[in-house]
């Protein structure tokens, strides 16, 4: 009499989103706008089940949750999508209403325009120290030791070095070295006073052209009326 062999255990592969995806062409966009999708892989995962270890109905509904689930951080993440869009868009409206208007930024580099370059010092308290003047290619033009009184007050050079010679328009940056009456050192920041010339669009975010230099908008300490 012929032996029945006994069923032996297999292994089944379960097929996985990004594999039904890929074979049915099927994108994470596709995913978020038709929750059939959803319902095609768990069919076939249903019909490619172990036979002799089939799923049960909490494995079932459990895995419904979570496909659900995934619906509904795929259409978070277009909504996110969207929200940033339009931020960007806001951004780069923000920075053309700029052009031409006269900013106050943190910076150290401006420009010296018929004989004159400002900055503002902002002075934690009490100090002295030396403030100095270089041109673009790094030369030292101008060198003189001040008394500072603490608050926020702009320095204004004529563009004339320590022998009295005029140099030309052109970026020039300050550099500041303080102390108190105590010997410790102090940081003074220093901040421009400047024109915006343009707008880089293609940057994101975009940047402000200021005497020269790039900064974001989130640089701007204060507008000017021209």
């Amino acid at each position: 009499m012929p032996t029945i062999p006994a069923p032996t255990s297999a292994t089944v592969t379960q097929p996985t989103s990004s594999t039904i995806a890929n074979s049915t062409g099927v994108t994470s966009d596709t995913l978020a706008g038709n929750f059939q999708t959803f319902l095609t892989l768990l069919t076939t995962q249903l019909q490619n089940q172990n036979p002799l270890d089939p799923l049960d109905t909490n494995q079932f509904t459990a895995q419904l949750v979570q496909f659900a689930q995934v619906e509904q951080q795929l259409r978070s993440n277009d909504q996110l999508s969207t929200l940033v869009s339009l931020q960007q868009t806001a951004q780069a409206t923000a920075a053309l209403n700029f052009v031409g208007q006269t900013v106050g930024v943190s910076g150290a580099t401006t420009a010296l325009s018929n004989g004159s370059a400002t900055w503002n010092l902002t002075v934690p308290k009490p100090a002295t120290g030396t403030i100095t003047v270089t041109s673009a290619t790094g030369q030292t033009v101008y060198s003189g030791n001040y008394t500072m009184t603490a608050g926020t007050s702009p320095f204004v050079w004529d563009g004339k070095d320590n022998s009295g010679q005029q140099w030309p328009d052109g970026n020039y940056t300050i550099t500041v070295t303080a102390q108190d009456a105590s010997g410790q050192l102090v940081a003074i920041p220093t901040e421009i006073q400047a024109t915006v010339d343009s707008v880089d669009m293609s940057k994101t975010p975009p940047t402000l052209s200021i005497a020269g230099q790039d900064y974001t908008l989130d640089k701007i300490k204060r507008v000017v009326r021209n």
